[in-house]
């Protein structure tokens, strides 16, 4: 049943079914969504005086002035205590050259640093670092290049593509978060090296089609601790980082592996490195399943908040990418085909769309921009004849 209060009366557990005012006019990325959060609670009384809210999907305001509201998550971002305001200081035409050559660094550093691990050697920890922090440096002046480029340079599930995909949504979501420079720079390099224990499991089990077997699991899982290992073995390295990357597959839930961690108990960090690995998994090529438009893996993460994931990070992290990320191939109303190639900020539904085909299906040339797109759907990676990374790289 749907009952309207005032946003005044609004708490923890109830289900914000509407609002007094469209929500494309709101930050909301959703429409209907639990209260959990008192940055909810603060966005509401900004924009709207009244709210439907639903009491057969969430608390009413009986129960909860009766103290019989259900469970109230508290989520890691209460764990944030420094905040720093990031402004973007180029766009991403300008952006776009310094971020391929950032982008082309990391990559040489990143095959070498793999090199090394698999044949037995100690990183290069001094090589990583200034890696990670060039491309730190693009993210916090325009994080939309990077993220570009790392959407384009999705060509298959080898670690390498997608460590350098991770750490670079691992930045810009910190970024989002606004966490302090250092901590960008710490999550980067989590990023590209959660994952590289991963040279010492076969290569035919990494890139299996079938379902594994439960030892074939337990192999594959065993990656985590030979990343620990490896990174314990290196100097140079922040020593963290070791213990951070033992938890990108540590559940909400108590579900994941290697410690089966609950909740708060993943942390920030853990919880961050978790949702990206997760949302890059879903929309990367995968050997054992097709590859999910970004929208879509949105969609399964938010289904997933406070089961699998931390249900406040997972709506940040919708905000920082938006319900349609930078690099998504997408059908506008006018039937045009385009790709996302920046957010709008104020309108996260209306993003900035390079149309690169036109009503009819024939390439347009040169390509046309619209600052603020009226999208009808995403489109699956293959869907139509282009190959979006032919625009960028």
């Amino acid at each position: 049943m749907k009952k309207q209060v005032s946003v005044g009366e609004l708490q923890f557990g109830m289900f914000i079914a509407e609002l007094d005012r469209p929500w494309t006019e709101t930050p909301f990325v959703f429409q209907g969504f639990v209260l959990n959060n008192e940055q909810q609670r603060e966005t509401l009384r900004k924009f709207c005086k009244k709210v439907q809210i639903d009491t057969e999907k969430g608390a009413d305001v009986a129960d909860t002035n009766q103290g019989k509201a259900g469970p109230v998550h508290v989520s890691v971002l209460t764990t944030i205590k420094e905040k720093v305001v990031y402004e973007e200081k180029t766009n991403v035409k300008l952006e776009a050259p310094v971020a391929r050559a950032a982008h082309a660094k990391t990559a040489v550093v990143l095959k070498d640093v793999f090199g090394l691990v698999q044949a037995g050697k100690a990183l290069d920890a001094p090589r990583v670092k200034e890696a990670v922090t060039s491309m730190t440096d693009s993210v916090v002046r325009n994080p939309d290049a990077m993220l570009l480029l790392a959407k384009m340079k999705e060509k298959s599930e080898h670690t390498l593509d997608r460590a350098m995909g991770v750490s670079i949504y691992m930045i810009t979501f910190g970024r989002h978060l606004q966490l302090p420079r250092e901590q960008l720079d710490l999550l980067g390099m989590l990023g590209l090296l959660q994952d590289v224990g991963k040279v010492r499991i076969p290569e035919a089990l990494l890139q299996k089609k079938e379902p594994l077997n439960e030892a074939e699991r337990k192999v594959c899982c065993s990656h985590v601790e030979h990343s620990v290992a490896v990174l314990k073995e290196t100097s140079g390295l922040p020593p963290e980082l070791p213990t951070l990357a033992a938890l990108h597959h540590e559940r909400y839930d108590g579900k994941g592996y290697p410690r089966g961690l609950t909740g708060a108990n993943i942390g920030l960090f853990g919880s961050i490195a978790g949702l990206v690995d997760c949302f890059d998994a879903l929309t990367h090529p995968r050997p054992y399943g097709e590859t999910i438009a970004p929208s879509n893996a949105l969609n399964m993460l938010y289904n997933w908040r406070n089961a699998q994931f931390d249900g406040a990070l997972i709506e940040q992290f919708i905000h920082c990418v938006g319900i349609f990320p930078v690099g998504a191939l997408v059908e506008l109303h006018s039937n045009e085909t385009g790709i996302v190639i920046a957010q709008n900020p104020a309108m996260r539904l209306m993003p900035r769309v390079m149309v690169v085909l036109d009503a009819r299906g024939k390439p347009i040339k040169p390509q046309k921009i619209i600052d603020r797109a009226s999208i009808k759907r995403t489109l699956e990676k293959g869907s139509v004849p282009i190959d979006t990374s032919e625009f960028f790289l």
